[in-house]
């Protein structure tokens, strides 16, 4: 049994706890809307401030929304960073700056600690199955240490490189997604207005080279109009927000990213942050002047 801490027990971060504890481990918890009574109901163990957390467990583990966030829980007044001391072991599974996690890393070896990024993709639907892909960065050994943790919440468990690369592998993950769902919501809108069935196109295509995953899953949602979010425009935002800073600092050009950024904020612009990002059909369709199943 090891001694482990969760800070943030939102949307992903609350299954993802769960799985801790129902591998056996101590699990002391903390979120700033309170920790929930199904996983108290479980045995996890509530804390009054991430530094309590931090002091009890041997590996802390954080997950919230933006690089603002995660530098609160770290550095703030009662932050982890109060309760660590040489041997601890902080993992940060938020997607966030690149560029802020390798001075987070900095910060925190000052501490006589180890820190690895290890954002996460799959979703919703991912954490509460415990089949997240996994993309980490840091040193070996710390990475061996908590890689039978990570085996509880996932199963493509890679180390990608050093401090701020799974980060960067993250950012890369949310570009190939965002430009694939812009890439499908263009040619269903398309379809449709040229008088073909899009469920019908989108079952002929699944059989072919434009097959994937996004296709199979959010062409579904487009057609049924199903916007609920599993994983928010908002979020996506933030994340395209990271990889086109990344591309300025590096002098990357990045043209297709940042037209589906565009649509992103015409999703919210019409009132869409908080849709599935399956709903930037929506942009598409609004500046068409056509929607998905009009002409049925």
């Amino acid at each position: 049994m090891t001694d482990v801490g969760f800070i943030g027990l939102g949307i992903m971060g609350r299954p993802m706890a769960g799985h801790l504890i129902g591998g056996g481990h101590r699990v002391h918890l903390h979120s700033r809307s309170g920790v929930p009574a199904e996983l108290t109901d479980k045995g996890g163990i509530p804390c009054a401030s991430p530094r309590e957390v931090a002091a009890k467990s041997e590996i802390t583990f954080t997950m919230v929304p933006d690089t603002p966030d995660v530098e609160a829980v770290l550095f703030g007044e009662d932050g982890v960073a109060a309760g660590l001391g040489a041997g601890k072991i902080v993992v940060d599974m938020s997607s966030i700056s690149p560029l802020a996690t390798k001075d987070f890393a900095r910060r925190v070896n000052g501490l006589g600690a180890d820190y690895l990024d290890a954002p996460v993709s799959g979703g919703e639907v991912g954490a509460k199955a415990g089949t997240l892909t996994i993309m980490v960065g840091g040193p070996e050994a710390a990475f061996a240490r908590v890689k039978p943790l990570f085996e509880l919440m996932g199963k493509n468990i890679t180390l990608v490189g050093g401090n701020g690369d799974g980060q960067t592998t993250k950012v890369a993950n949310q570009m190939i997604v965002a430009v694939t769902i812009q890439a499908v919501a263009e040619a269903l809108v398309l379809a449709a207005k040229a008088g073909a069935d899009p469920a019908k196109v989108r079952a002929a295509l699944m059989g072919g080279f434009a097959s994937s995953r996004i296709l199979e899953v959010h062409g579904e949602r487009m057609v049924k109009r199903t916007f609920a979010p599993g994983f928010r425009i908002e979020l996506h935002q933030k994340d395209l927000g990271l990889a086109l800073a990344s591309a300025r600092a590096l002098g990357v050009h990045m043209p297709a990213t940042a037209s589906a950024q565009q649509l992103m904020n015409t999703c919210e612009a019409i009132g869409g942050k908080g849709w599935d990002h399956s709903a930037l059909v929506r942009a598409v369709e609004v500046a068409s002047g056509f929607e998905i199943g009009a002409g049925a």
